[in-house]
């Protein structure tokens, strides 16, 4: 499918404001936000819920980060108690990041807000509506996605 160039401004436009408030909002409420949770924690703690103990280098995957920020990342997580270490079974000089109790806790904490922001956000907004924008949501993120592993073009 082809759009055109009107229609490819505009949701690009629409795409960076959204961003931009994201953003701004997240800057203004980071602490009702995360708590004592580094902002940079959800992207680590949500791969270890869904998944179960991982490695860092596949935390790192994850995250679309380097390994060595992730594993500077997980020791600040792990000095405040939201992930624990333990030896790997399989190779026992690698270890497995598990996500803590506290950890559980301050993804669903953050989870909470979320779901209250847009819950205010969408008030005048029927179901149907907002069933719509969460699939076109999910596609748009997998647009990008692969997009973002394309070769980019060269400047006009």
């Amino acid at each position: 499918m082809s759009l055109t160039q009107e229609t490819s401004e505009q949701l690009s436009a629409g795409l960076a404001r959204l961003v931009r408030t994201a953003k701004q909002l997240g800057h203004r409420v980071a602490a009702d936000l995360y708590g004592d949770l580094p902002s940079y924690g959800w992207a680590l703690l949500a791969p270890l819920e869904q998944h179960g103990p991982q490695r860092c280098s596949a935390l790192a995957g994850a995250a679309g980060i380097d390994v060595s920020v992730a594993s500077r990342q997980v020791s600040a997580l792990e000095r405040a108690g939201y992930v624990e270490r333990s030896p790997d079974p399989v190779d026992g000089r690698a270890s497995l990041i598990t996500l803590s109790a506290a950890g559980a806790a301050a993804l669903a904490h953050t989870r909470d807000v979320r779901s209250h922001w847009t819950l205010d956000a969408l008030d005048d907004w029927s179901e149907e509506e907002a069933r719509q924008l969460s699939t076109q949501l999910a596609r748009l993120a997998d647009g990008l996605d692969r997009a973002a592993r394309r070769p980019s073009r060269p400047a006009a």
